[in-house]
């Protein structure tokens, strides 16, 4: 890597859901790092637990302690995330006991700061008076595809961190122009599968909060260009707004922006290895992961 860049911070999906995983992929990250690329790092690790009424996004699906689940991210220093996007919460809403134990267990004080990803200002301002210690990051399920509505939410200190909308990842030429303060809070969703002309993405988003909410609705169903086959990382990388490694580096680091979110909470664990070998193994040793994480002389695949 050119020296005057500096350091990819990817964010990565899964905190819960994919707690197994992590638990065995972390201790090679940090302990065999010739294996990885050079300045890249994991950040942050977000998710939900299953059935978290304050979620949103994807529906989560992890059911491993959280007390677990938070001494795995402090033993390796990165940052926990409760992604809490739920946009249409009430005030009915803000006294959950499940999501407010959380709260309480993510605010302490010991080691990284730990944060929530956040859709509605209702919680922001609830959780922010009475969990001071953590931070927010702005969630992309507003949709930001408006270049002066990210340029707007960029501009509050709410927030530390702001993920617009995937369509803008591309915009070189206005978000070239943004001030070095605004480059370090934006966060790009790098491996999005869904079609750039789809319109019902925040509808989507909708029908995901009104059923961790409880309440009675239609499943939504896409019916963008391929929607039916579900996510392929194939299909991803052909996408025009996809984030790749060569583009991180030739990019987006040199033009001041280091943070990197892989999205994949509703999907399997070997995709989510996939996205790991990918974006931070180096190729000669991807090999050596899938050995270390399940691929041994007795696996039989049929």
């Amino acid at each position: 890597m050119n020296d005057k860049i500096g350091t990819a911070h990817f964010h990565l999906p899964g905190l819960f859901e994919f707690f197994d995983l992590y638990r065995l992929f972390l201790p090679l990250f940090y302990k065999e790092r010739d294996w990885f690329y050079p300045r890249c790092d994991i950040s942050s690790i977000y998710g939900s637990p299953a059935d978290c009424l304050w979620g949103g996004g994807r529906v989560g699906f992890g059911d491993n302690n959280p007390d677990e689940v938070l001494a795995l991210t402090r033993e390796y220093g990165i940052s926990a995330r409760l992604t809490f996007s739920n946009s249409l919460l009430t005030e009915e809403h803000l006294s959950d006991r499940r999501c407010n134990e959380l709260c309480r267990l993510f605010n302490k004080k010991e080691g990284v700061q730990n944060g929530v990803i956040i859709h509605s200002d209702l919680l922001l301002d609830y959780i922010k008076s009475r969990y001071p210690d953590l931070y927010f990051v702005s969630s992309t399920t507003k949709v930001l595809t408006d270049f002066s509505s990210l340029e707007e939410e960029l501009r509050r200190d709410d927030f530390r961190f702001v993920v617009p909308d995937f369509r803008l990842n591309h915009s070189f030429d206005k978000l070239g122009k943004l001030p070095a303060e605004q480059k370090d809070k934006l966060e790009f969703l790098c491996n999005e599968c869904c079609f750039p002309g789809c319109r019902d993405r925040r509808a989507c988003y909708e029908n995901v909060s009104r059923k961790n909410l409880g309440l009675e609705c239609r499943d939504f169903i896409c019916r963008a260009p391929g929607a039916a086959a579900g996510y392929k990382f194939s299909k991803a990388m052909e996408n025009p707004t996809f984030i790749g490694t060569s583009d991180i580096l030739n990019v987006y680091l040199p033009l001041g922006f280091s943070n990197f979110k892989i999205e994949g909470r509703s999907l399997g664990s070997a995709l989510i290895l996939e996205f790991l070998l990918y974006y931070l193994t180096k190729p000669e040793y991807r090999l050596r992961v899938r050995e270390e994480i399940y691929l041994d002389s007795t696996l039989d695949l049929f």
